[in-house]
């Protein structure tokens, strides 16, 4: 589902979707859309809302096939919901997790969240960031596919997640969760764009618990860490090597802060 976002948020649906499917190894193929909106919305909005999604998923490569649209004066704002299937020669799984694993982060921490407000809420971070910086912000919109690493890192990862809410805090818990073993991360090598280490200082916020799709977390054997960090320098993708699974069975909460909806 997308219920945080407003600008842009048909095609966030889209790449949210497919990242999921990207990061259990697979290619998206077919996409479900439920959407259920405020009559205000009107027709032409319900339109361009679909024309929006059915752009991302040409890009992408995926059919629309099927799905729901309704009017309901229950709903302030647009409720979307999206169902992805993909293929997959192999499907990775956190049950290969293993000791002494190498962890691995794409791009840059929270670029679904810093995105989401600099379209949204232009009025909060403009406390921290001049208008041609909340420009580029907001373009960032465009980098939160993880599909390219994905389809990059799929044959040597034991496995790949997209840390959405929750951020990278979030996304490595849930990852501790099922594969059983504490992850020990460092925080000052995990990347940071300087536009968000200057908002979240600004506004108070810890930028490793904000909504993060767009980054790629990646679990990898360490005699693979070499061809992985290859293959993504070939293709231009932003890289770093975070942390490494441990021998401590996990045995703690899974993060659920998300910073965004404190903002």
């Amino acid at each position: 589902p997308i219920v945080g976002a407003g600008a842009g948020a048909g095609r966030l649906l889209v790449q949210v979707n497919a990242n999921d499917v990207a990061s259990k190894g697979g290619d998206p193929a077919f996409l479900a859309v439920t959407l259920i909106l405020p009559p205000a919305l009107g027709e032409a909005g319900a339109c361009a809302l679909m024309s929006e999604i059915h752009r991302a998923c040409e890009e992408l490569g995926v059919a629309v096939a099927g799905g729901h649209t309704e009017f309901n004066d229950r709903y302030d704002h647009p409720v979307l919901m999206g169902a992805m299937i993909g293929t997959a020669d192999r499907v990775l799984s956190a049950r290969d997790v293993r000791p002494g694993d190498r962890l691995v982060v794409t791009k840059h921490l929270a670029i679904e969240g810093m995105s989401i407000l600099a379209q949204d809420r232009p009025d909060l971070l403009g406390a921290a960031l001049d208008p041609e910086e909340l420009r580029e912000v907001a373009s960032w919109s465009g980098a939160t596919s993880v599909l390219p690493e994905a389809r990059e890192l799929r044959d040597l990862a034991r496995f790949l997640h997209d840390p959405t809410e929750g951020g990278f805090r979030g996304g490595v818990s849930e990852a501790e969760r099922l594969a059983g073993w504490t992850f020990r991360t460092e925080a000052d090598r995990v990347p940071l764009h300087p536009l968000t280490r200057r908002a979240a200082q600004a506004l108070g916020f810890d930028p490793l618990c904000l909504i993060a799709s767009g980054s790629l977390l990646a679990v990898l054997p360490p005699e693979a860490l070499g061809e992985a960090g290859r293959r993504l320098d070939a293709r231009g993708i932003p890289w770093a090597e975070v942390g490494e699974v441990t021998e401590e069975p996990f045995g703690g909460e899974v993060s659920t802060r998300e910073e965004l909806w404190g903002l």
